[in-house]
């Protein structure tokens, strides 16, 4: 604790009442004084051996899911979900546990520096204040990532005040969820723009159509949480899960059926399967599924006609059935056909609004409309622009592009068409090796802010932040550099952030919240509500927050059932993957690393997994190493045989492949994002799953680190393959 503060003065500071209790178990306003840290002398309310916990938001990913951390002696020691957020309900995901290992990493940026060498925080605000002062608006841009809502509302304001480009946000996250083809096709069937919210938890039967949800789509805990009511809660009987597509994921070996279907035809099959629901309903065939023949489609897919009936049947006789479009399946050229095709499913079926069914995702106590992340044909344009010189500053946050965006997009190279490049990373990230500026933000566990909940909740949630421990090195709030910022350079600046301090900022923020009739909790003060907001880890309604989709003539929509086109010349399709243990910014943290994949148990590598009889065909081995070529790149990657793909199709997880981030990730793996051309669908998302490729041995031999030992599920060395 300072010395500055006296426990007396921590009260008067906090006010009274419900805040005073706040503050003594590390709460309210006033808290942005104490120095969480290690303590030689105990404040007198803490106790040798007593823990004091803290609640706050896991940014890992974007989803918003509250956390609990314990503390010890100002040592954060452990963290678990928190059981008030309506998100996550006490819940985390392997990241959440594992953020620890990002706030003690040991090659975090410990200081300010320009070109490589240390400088002081006074010169490092007059950078940003010359920055700002120095160019016109148009010169100056913001990239920010998905995980900092309060930064993005803070830069915002700025932008909306002084005429600076609005801040663009990415997250390869984003990028592989597809964010702008759902909520693209939700706005042309709907006439509104949001992100589609999938009632898992209520239904009684579910097709998935690419939806890693179990994994790393959209809000992985709170639908594994909807998974667990589809298997046994809510109707009292075992739900039924099917899965299609062409490489099974970890969703996929969770599921009753796996359809291993041809990359492609994911919309023609969709639009076959309701077809044959309408007939066995009964009454006019809908507009949408008139043109499609199902046994043209069992040909092409590579799934057979009675297997199709058998599915359409289950479907329509299910008085809770759900479709979900995701991942790969709308990764491809006519990934926006796809999304419209799942909610035309839904809409047959008669879904919408109902439990087992498709809402609107509630949009976040401070929200007044959805705000997805830039799509990667958006992003094209903004790298357009840097090469072009129209930015003469750009501000970085949150988001590594040389490494998240595919190489064949030419960030890295635009770079050297921007004047100035100012990043504020935590970690020493291949983006922050091209700036001419470092100003490391706090570790998120040291830092204050607020996310937004867009999806998997039905209560609308602003998820909290607050620092859990004092920041370890000469590391600054980006906030407060920006206000500091601001003030310096005077004018329209100052009058655009007129606040102390980062706290201050978040205050003016949550304050219209603060009386709602309808909120988890209310104050009659600023202070109170802050501590409460502290406390809790957030603030959230206590009515459900989802829309119901307006569906009058969505089914008389024309939809195609083109198979989706491939670039490339290679005779085997590419579907990239998001690790479900690194995620994209995940490889820094050793704990991550040394988890085994849940499919093919490998640590610490990336691989290729190929069908075994293609495996056989091209006569390759496990740990063999072959040469990966698409029309945009080439890579070498050790071979794993998974028998779960089909043998027309290989797959390779991203999430390795740095070559800058720490100890732990440098030059571990390769980077699947280099293989990807620059293709997109008709939404502005990337074709990821839409490349073909050649395979060349390379006779070299790379063994592989796993789980499963080398005998694996083959039998090695025991004298015959099973």
């Amino acid at each position: 604790m300072s010395n500055k503060f006296s426990r007396r003065d921590f009260l008067k500071l906090a006010g009274v009442g419900a805040a005073t209790t706040a503050i003594l178990t590390g709460c309210g306003p006033a808290s942005r004084y104490v120095k969480r840290e290690p303590y030689m002398l105990m404040p007198e309310y803490t106790y040798n051996g007593q823990s004091t916990y803290y609640a706050t938001t896991c940014r890992e990913c974007a989803a918003g899911c509250g956390l609990i951390v314990r503390t010890s002696q100002g040592r954060a020691i452990k963290t678990e979900g928190n059981a008030n957020n309506p998100l996550n309900l006490g819940k985390t995901c392997a990241r959440g546990q594992a953020t620890l290992q990002g706030l003690y990493n040991p090659d975090r940026v410990t200081d300010p520096a320009k070109a490589g060498a240390s400088i002081t925080w006074d010169a490092a605000t007059q950078a940003v204040v010359d920055a700002l002062k120095n160019h016109k608006p148009d010169e100056i841009a913001f990239l920010m990532g998905t995980t900092s809502d309060h930064l993005f509302d803070l830069v915002t304001d700025l932008a909306a005040a002084t005429g600076i480009n609005a801040p663009v946000r990415f997250g390869a996250l984003s990028m592989f969820e597809s964010r702008a083809t759902l909520s693209t096709a939700a706005e042309n069937l709907f006439g509104q723009r949001g992100l589609p919210f999938f009632d898992v938890g209520g239904a009684q039967v579910v097709f998935s159509f690419g939806a890693n949800f179990l994994e790393t789509w959209l809000s992985p805990v709170s639908y594994t949480r909807g998974f667990a009511g589809l298997r046994e809660a809510q109707t009292k009987m075992r739900g039924t899960f099917v899965q299609f597509e062409s490489r099974m994921s970890a969703t996929g070996g969770k599921a009753d059926e796996w359809m291993p279907i041809r990359p492609g035809t994911e919309a023609m099959v969709v639009l076959a399967i309701g077809k044959l629901v309408a007939e066995k309903r009964g009454g006019t065939m809908p507009h949408a599924f008139i043109e499609v023949d199902p046994a043209n489609v069992a040909a092409k897919s590579g799934i057979k006609l009675e297997t199709l009936e058998q599915l359409a049947e289950k479907f329509a006789s299910s008085a809770g059935a759900l479709a979900i479009p995701g991942g790969a399946a709308l990764g491809q050229s006519n990934g926006l056909t796809v999304a419209e095709a799942v909610l035309a499913l839904n809409a047959l079926v008669d879904n919408f609004g109902k439990p087992g069914g498709v809402y609107f995702s509630a949009l976040a106590p401070n929200q007044t409309e959805y705000q997805r992340a830039a799509s990667v044909q958006e992003m094209q344009g903004f790298i357009q622009k840097m090469a072009e010189g129209k930015f003469k500053v750009l501000f970085i946050h949150g988001v590594n592009p040389v490494f998240e965006l595919p190489a064949s997009l030419g960030f890295k190279e635009a770079l050297s068409g921007v004047g100035q490049v100012i990043s504020f990373a935590t970690f020493p990230d291949e983006t922050a090796q091209e700036a001419d500026y470092v100003l490391p933000d706090h570790h998120s566990l040291e830092s204050w802010g607020y996310q937004r909940v867009v999806t998997g909740s039905a209560q609308p949630v602003l998820s909290g932040s607050q620092p859990v421990v004092s920041p370890f090195y000469n590391t600054r709030a980006t906030a407060d550099v920006l206000i500091a910022a601001a003030q310096l350079a005077g004018g329209k600046f100052a009058q655009a952030l007129p606040f102390t301090d980062e706290v201050e900022f978040l205050q003016s923020k949550v304050a219209p919240l603060m009386n709602s009739a309808d909120g988890f909790f209310s104050a009659a003060d600023i202070n109170t509500f802050m501590a409460y907001f502290q406390q809790y880890g957030g603030w959230w309604k206590t009515l459900d927050g989802r829309a119901v989709p307006v569906a009058a003539n969505l089914l008389n929509h024309s939809l195609s059932g083109a198979e989706a086109e491939f670039a490339g010349e290679g005779e085997f399709f590419f579907v990239p993957f998001v690790s479900p243990t690194l995620a994209e910014a995940g490889a820094n943290k050793p704990w991550l690393q040394e988890l085994p994949d849940p499919t093919t148990t490998v640590m610490w590598n990336t691989w290729v997994e190929i069908n075994p009889e293609t495996a056989h065909e091209l006569g390759l081995e496990d740990d063999d190493v072959v040469k990966i070529i698409s029309e945009a790149g080439e890579l070498e990657v050790p071979v794993y045989r998974y028998p779960a793909i089909r043998p027309d199709t290989i797959a390779m997880p991203f999430g390795q492949g740095h070559t800058a981030y720490s100890r732990y990730a440098d030059n571990r793996g390769v980077n699947p994002a280099d293989l990807l051309g620059q293709y997109f669908n008709e939404a502005g998302d990337l074709a990821f799953a839409g490349m073909k490729v050649k395979i060349e041995k390379t006779g070299k031999k790379q063994p592989l680190s796993r789980m499963e030992s080398i005998m694996g599920v083959y039998g090695v060395g025991l004298g015959e393959e099973h």
